[in-house]
Formats: structure tokens, sequence, C-alpha cells
């Protein structure tokens, strides 16, 4: 897991590192189950306060994008799932609207899209 923080934007380091692990949780890179480094080798790595990522991992867990098990760390949630299926669709709606739009002034008819939307989801 790669955490970049910087001190010369106004945004709180707290919220730095926690929209970049969503990131990374909603891009696929962190799967469930997987352990993120502890709250002291982070603060290390990252050269911060020990305060400013349990700050994080609290939104985080908030959030429900991490889970923490007492004496083993924390680890990214299975229960973010339903969200990030969420967010693929919204992705995915956003591209089909882009999509229509075109089709649409172009003058292909709903049915020709349907049947390229068909063969290249089956294509493989």
């Amino acid at each position: 897991m790669e955490i970049i923080v910087s001190n010369k934007t106004s945004r709180p380091l707290y919220e730095q590192i926690s929209a970049q692990v969503k990131a990374q949780i909603m891009s696929g890179e962190l799967k469930a189950g997987e352990p993120l480094p502890s709250i002291r080798s982070l603060a290390k790595s990252l050269q911060i306060s020990v305060l400013t990522v349990q700050k994080a991992y609290d939104h985080l867990q908030a959030d429900g994008f991490i889970e923490t098990t007492a004496g083993k760390g924390c680890f990214v949630s299975a229960q973010n799932q339903d969200f990030y299926l969420e967010e693929q669709q919204k992705r995915i709606e956003a591209h089909f609207n882009e999509a229509i739009e075109i089709a649409r002034a172009s003058g292909i008819p709903l049915s020709k899209l349907m049947d390229l939307l068909t063969l290249l989801y089956e294509e493989d």
C-alpha cells in the first residue's frame, strides 16, 4: 500500500490518508480481508504523528472501509463490497450516457447500440 502525503495542501493529512486508502479499496488494489499497515508503522514511514494516522483509520472504520480487530490490526472490510459495486455501476452509467449521446447524435438506433454492447461484452 502506497500513501503519499503533502504538507503543502490545505487538505488535512488524515483526510489525504483516508482518501488514498478508499481509492485503493475502490480500485480493487486493496482487497477485502487484506491487512493495513499498523498505525505506528504507517506513521513512521510517512514521518507524521501516530494520532494523525489513528484519526484517518477511525474515519475509514466509521465509513465502513476497514475493520479493526484488537491485537491483530486493521483490515479491509468485506462490507464495502456493496458500496464498491454501487460505485462501479455509477462509472458504467457515466460511460453508457456518453455512448448514448454519441449514438443519438449519430443516428444509431438503440437496437444497434445493444447489439454492439452484447458483442463487446461477450468478446474474449
